[in-house]
């Protein structure tokens, strides 16, 4: 008779301090005798029957309970017992080179990317090739040695692919080894200013040389100089960077003036001295795209694609009236005059001295009624003041231009700021190392307000996107 009570009395009827505080079964240790005496461990006689009886009376029996398999949320208590692993739990985790450890983005929800995205990790692996092609600095070279031109000291002088290499070389102990034959390239003599080849082999005299300076950190100026080429990026990999110039800032420095983005780029010296290259100019007053070579490879490659006209760009402007017909060609000589307090270039005849050949290409996008229209403007080659100088000779001057714009000749609708309405709105180029480069600036804050209060969609097809080269 009790045994038959001891049997409906159950272990759920535990109080739940008890059932919290037990430890998980799996974690005990195993042992022959234990797993022989698993079985009865429930039985009567057994000790934890024992200490379940003595914790109270119990207010459920077994049928009451859910099954057992879908027990879930009770802990270890109810798991079945797990046999010990021959390894450790940490030898099944992932190893580092294991592609779930990689790209752990690739197990987290939508609309949560994790630290590489998917946009990321399909990225083509340019970067890499960058860096592998660029030589370390060198160290301080005790006996002769020979090393192979890269890809980025391709058509480097001589004198300047010592500097790069050896840092703190002096310029005199250059051109004494290069006068002594002691530098040789292919096994012949050279000049400091002998070009040199990308696979070429150099051979290199032992060198005197000071230990290069280490850069130190960063001040409080140079930090926000830093931080306002950020705020510019448009684009940046390994070789190159564009930029949103603002208006006003110059990109190269003149008389009186202290702050240009050549001058920014300094703070973006690398551990071998060398800072980013201008690749391309525009007007200190024109905002937009301004490309930006951070390699010797690159600078050699993108300046040879504006030479041969495979760059695009595409320009926006506000000029004051219609032009007639709305989609046309520029083809003048262009000549500058300088006088004793400014500058400006003025159309020339086939011949003249200093003229230049220059192309535009020009299409009307919208127009504010038959005072001022929204033109799409293409140069084909690159000469100062290109697109200010032809906009003014056809008639139709870009608005606020200082130097081809006067507005006491136009009655222009109120609101508009005396600012040059020009935009280098987008470079497409291709870029040093496959694929191209395509980067496209917003409006200017006095832009976006004319545009705005004339009622002009930003967002309309650009007819002069595809506009033949010649």
């Amino acid at each position: 008779m009790s045994r038959r009570i001891k049997r409906t009395e159950t272990r759920s009827d535990r109080p739940p301090t008890r059932r919290k505080s037990a430890p998980a079964r799996a974690d005990r240790p195993s042992s022959d005798r234990e797993r022989s005496e698993r079985p009865n461990r429930d039985r009567p006689g057994s000790e934890r029957f024992k200490s379940e009886r003595a914790a109270g009376p119990r207010s459920e029996t077994r049928s009451d309970r859910e099954p057992r398999g879908e027990r879930k949320d009770r802990g270890d208590e109810w798991a079945p017992r797990e046999r010990p692993s021959a390894k450790p739990p940490s030898a099944k985790r992932p190893s580092p080179k294991h592609p779930s450890a990689k790209h752990p983005s690739t197990k987290r929800a939508a609309g949560k990317p994790g630290r590489f995205t998917a946009e990321r990790m399909e990225r083509p692996a340019a970067a890499p090739a960058a860096r592998k092609s660029e030589p370390d600095a060198q160290p301080l070279p005790t006996k002769v040695q020979t090393v192979v031109v890269t890809a980025d000291e391709n058509n480097m002088r001589v004198d300047r692919f010592l500097e790069a290499r050896f840092p703190g070389l002096s310029f005199s102990h250059i051109q004494r080894i290069v006068r002594k034959g002691e530098l040789r390239v292919d096994g012949k003599r050279a000049d400091s200013k002998d070009r040199l080849e990308e696979g070429q082999s150099v051979r290199i005299p032992p060198l005197k040389l000071d230990a290069p300076k280490e850069r130190g950190a960063l001040s409080e100026a140079e930090r926000k100089t830093l931080e306002s080429l950020k705020a510019m990026t448009l684009y940046e990999d390994d070789d190159v960077l564009v930029l949103n110039k603002p208006a006003g800032l110059a990109v190269q420095g003149g008389s009186g003036m202290t702050r240009h983005i050549d001058q920014m780029l300094e703070v973006m010296r690398d551990a071998k001295g060398q800072k980013p290259r201008l690749v391309h100019r525009i007007d200190r007053e024109t905002s937009g795209c301004l490309l930006i070579a951070k390699t010797r490879f690159a600078a050699t490659h993108l300046t040879g694609a504006f030479r041969s006209r495979s760059a695009r760009k595409i320009y926006w402007a506000l000029v004051a009236g219609v032009p007639k017909p709305k989609q046309g060609r520029i083809s003048t000589y262009l000549a500058k005059d300088e006088g004793e307090e400014d500058t400006i270039m003025r159309v020339a005849a086939h011949g003249d001295e200093g003229a230049s050949h220059a192309v535009t290409y020009y299409a009307v996008v919208e127009a504010s009624a038959t005072k001022l229209a929204w033109v799409s403007l293409k140069p084909v080659t690159g000469r100062t003041h290109q697109l200010r100088a032809h906009m003014a000779h056809i008639g139709h001057p870009i608005v606020g231009d200082p130097k081809y714009f006067n507005k006491e000749n136009w009655a222009l609708p109120g609101g508009l700021q005396n600012r040059l309405h020009l935009l280098a709105r987008r470079i497409v180029i291709p870029h040093p190392r496959g694929g191209v480069i395509d980067a496209t600036a917003p409006l200017p804050p006095h832009m976006l307000q004319s545009w705005n209060l004339l009622g002009l969609e930003a967002d309309r097809f650009d007819p002069i996107e595809n506009a033949p080269e010649e």
